[in-house]
């Protein structure tokens, strides 16, 4: 195994909530946490409101087998996705529950 996400290869996580900037980092920090602690490297971009950080890679975002925009708002280029698995959720399910995201990320990238 490589990178990210159970058996995945890779994979860039983009998180973002303009309105109510805490949410944006704690699903970054959940999200981040649990797949470090399965022994996988994560990117993750924000866009909150003091705009986007981290930003993806158009190499990263290639690279990637799956992006997840955990958004409750429009996400500012997500034309940069086209042509890649995308799974879009309300940020207080990454907050909330992200162990069960991160399951259902690896098995739409293993179907």
């Amino acid at each position: 195994m490589r990178d990210l996400i159970l058996q995945l290869s890779k994979s860039s996580i983009y998180s973002t909530k303009p309105v109510g900037i805490a949410h944006t980092y704690i699903a970054q920090r959940k999200l981040k946490l649990r797949l470090k602690k399965a022994g996988h490297n994560v990117k993750i971009e924000t866009q909150g409101t003091i705009g986007i950080e981290n930003p993806l890679t158009a190499d990263e975002i290639a690279a990637a087998d799956i992006v997840l925009l955990a958004a409750d708002v429009k996400v500012t280029g997500e034309e940069r996705f086209a042509g890649k698995k995308v799974v879009k959720v309300a940020t207080e399910t990454a907050v909330k529950s992200p162990n069960k995201l991160i399951e259902k990320l690896s098995e739409i990238v293993n179907s």
